[in-house]
């Protein structure tokens, strides 16, 4: 019988093969590509007019606002600009002399005082021993400073507590520390006088005590 001739396969040939080295490039070129077709439609952002916050303070209510403290609402008013009506808040901060003017659409920064409870935790951190940090003092001078404007209750306690001295202050502190100190002192004292409505002094004997400062107080008198 004749042998069968072997039939040489023919190659596939791959048609419209781009190189791998050219689709590297086109690539980013396609994902950068943001212009919508023919049938799609453009994405409309809308743009939201005076965006109102859902706390609303009433008269005589005590806030704080991280940069300044305690401060207590004395009026609310309203101004129209161009042709938009604003409601705004004008509120006395005591302690530094100053009035502050926020509109109550931007009233992000502002917070209701604290609680009872929240007063009672900030006794206890008083209490507790300060964190003894080796970094340098000016790093940690802006930490203090950067936690005293935070509006945080708790971290302002912290700074107090890590910042007391009750032994000999002026032996132990610089000039400095005792401007931070004396600055987050009078911060929680304001807050401490505005929820538990006693006198300033009863609200210092009640620091001093979880401070341990009231064996200096008495040397001093």
């Amino acid at each position: 019988m004749p042998k069968k001739k072997k039939t040489k396969k023919s190659k596939k040939i791959k048609k419209n093969k781009i190189p791998n080295k050219i689709k590297s490039t086109l690539k980013p070129a396609i994902k950068k590509s943001s212009i919508p077709g023919p049938d799609e439609k453009p994405e409309i952002k809308k743009i939201k007019k005076q965006p109102t916050e859902k706390r609303i303070y009433n008269l005589k209510d005590f806030v704080v606002y991280p940069k300044h403290g305690v401060g207590k609402i004395t009026a609310i008013e309203k101004a129209k600009i161009g042709e938009i009506d604003i409601q705004f808040y004008k509120i006395l901060v005591e302690k530094e002399k100053l009035t502050l003017t926020v509109p109550i659409n931007q009233q992000s920064k502002l917070r209701p005082i604290a609680s009872i409870n929240q007063i009672n935790k900030c006794v206890s951190i008083l209490k507790t021993k300060p964190k003894i940090k080796r970094t340098m003092w000016s790093r940690r001078a802006q930490e203090y400073d950067q936690k005293i404007n935070s509006g945080k209750i708790y971290e302002l306690a912290e700074v107090v507590k890590d910042l007391n001295k009750n032994s000999d202050i002026i032996a132990d502190q610089s000039y400095s520390e005792r401007q931070l100190f004396e600055k987050a002192y009078e911060r929680l004292k304001s807050e401490f006088e505005a929820v538990l409505k006693i006198s300033p002094d009863d609200v210092q004997k009640k620091m001093d005590k979880a401070l341990g400062r009231t064996n200096i107080i008495e040397s001093t008198e």
